[in-house]
C-alpha cells in the first residue's frame, strides 16, 4: 500500500471537517485548538520558523545575546474563548520548555480543570503531533476527557503534520500576540509575561468569531487547491477607511475589524507570509 503523501494527508483532514460541518453547522466553533510558543525575552520570535518583522530599518545592527532568556507559553483557542495562557515553569517557578511529563501536568493540572466551565461533551480537542504531546499516557489521558472528539496524532482523528495553515493560533494568535507584547520594551521575563496576559485577556470574542469563522474558508480553499498549503501573500497595514476602499465591500464588511491593524508583517509557521489571514485570498 502506497503511503500518503502530506498533501494527501491534509486533504483527508480537510474533507472530513466539511463532512463534520455538513451534519453539525457549528462543529468548527467546538473545536479546541491548541499549540504553545516561545517569547524572547530581546523581542526576537521562533515559533517554529514563525518571524515578526519589525517596521525598523533591517540594514541597523541589535547586539543580542547569545541566548536570550524566553518563555514557553500554551493556549487552547476556540470561538468561545481562549483557555490560557499557561505558562511552563518548574516546581522552584522558574522558566522550562516542554517535555512530555510537563505538558501532561499542564493537561491534568490545568486545562482539565479549566474545563469544568465548559460542556466538555460539546467539545473537541485538537493538538498537534509533537513527541511532548503523544505520549502514550497523554493520548490516554486526553482519551478520557474526549472520548473520539480528540483530533491528534495517535487519536481517533489524525491530524497531520505541517497543518498550520488550519492552526489559528499559527494563522492568528501568536502572530497578534508577538505584535503587541514587545510595544513597551520589556526587560524583565515578569514583565513579558504580564504584557502575554494582557494582551491575550484584551482580545475580544468578536474577533475570536471572525478567527474561526475564516477556519471554513481555508477548509474551503485547501480542499480546492488538492491540498496545497496557503499562498504566499503580503498584506498592507491600512487604516479601517482605506481598507474598506480598496478591498471589495463584501470582503471588507464580512473580515476587517479595527483590531485587525495592530498587526504586523508575520511568517507563518509553513513560509507563508500574511498579515492576518482573516483576508482571503
Amino acid at each position: 500500500m502506497n503511503r500518503l503523501t502530506p498533501e494527501q494527508r491534509f486533504q483527508i483532514v480537510v474533507e472530513w471537517a466539511q463532512n463534520e460541518i455538513a451534519v453539525v453547522p457549528d462543529f468548527h466553533k467546538r473545536i479546541l485548538f491548541s499549540d504553545e510558543a516561545h517569547f524572547w525575552l530581546n523581542g526576537y520570535v521562533n515559533k517554529q520558523n514563525c518571524r515578526i518583522w519589525s517596521e525598523a530599518n533591517p540594514q541597523v545592527y541589535v547586539k543580542t545575546l547569545l541566548h536570550p532568556e524566553k518563555l514557553t507559553v500554551w493556549c487552547a483557542l476556540w470561538a468561545g474563548g481562549i483557555i490560557g495562557p499557561y505558562f511552563f515553569k518548574n516546581d522552584e517557578g522558574h522558566n522550562v520548555t516542554v517535555n512530555g511529563d510537563r505538558y501532561r501536568a499542564m493537561i491534568t493540572n490545568f486545562f482539565i480543570p479549566e474545563l469544568n466551565n465548559h460542556d466538555v461533551q460539546e467539545l473537541w480537542f485538537q493538538q498537534d503531533g509533537a513527541t511532548c504531546h503523544t505520549a502514550r499516557a497523554t493520548i490516554d489521558l486526553l482519551k478520557d476527557t474526549f472520548g473520539d472528539r480528540l483530533i491528534s496524532r495517535f487519536g481517533p482523528v489524525n491530524w497531520p503534520p505541517r497543518s498550520c495553515d488550519l492552526t489559528p493560533l499559527d494563522y492568528f494568535l501568536w502572530g497578534y500576540v508577538k505584535s503587541l507584547v514587545y510595544a513597551d520594551k520589556p526587560q524583565t521575563l515578569d514583565h513579558l509575561e504580564d504584557n502575554i496576559r494582557r494582551v491575550i485577556a484584551d482580545i475580544r470574542p468578536q474577533m475570536l468569531e471572525k478567527v474561526i469563522e475564516n477556519w471554513t474558508s481555508r477548509l474551503d480553499y485547501i480542499r480546492a487547491s488538492r491540498g496545497s498549503h496557503m499562498p504566499e501573500i503580503i498584506f498592507k497595514i491600512w487604516p479601517l477607511s482605506e481598507a474598506k476602499s480598496q478591498l471589495n465591500e463584501r470582503v471588507a464588511n464580512r473580515y476587517i475589524t479595527p483590531e485587525i491593524f495592530k498587526w504586523r508583517q508575520i511568517r507563518g509557521t509553513c513560509g507563508s507570509m500574511e498579515e492576518v489571514a482573516l483576508v482571503m485570498p
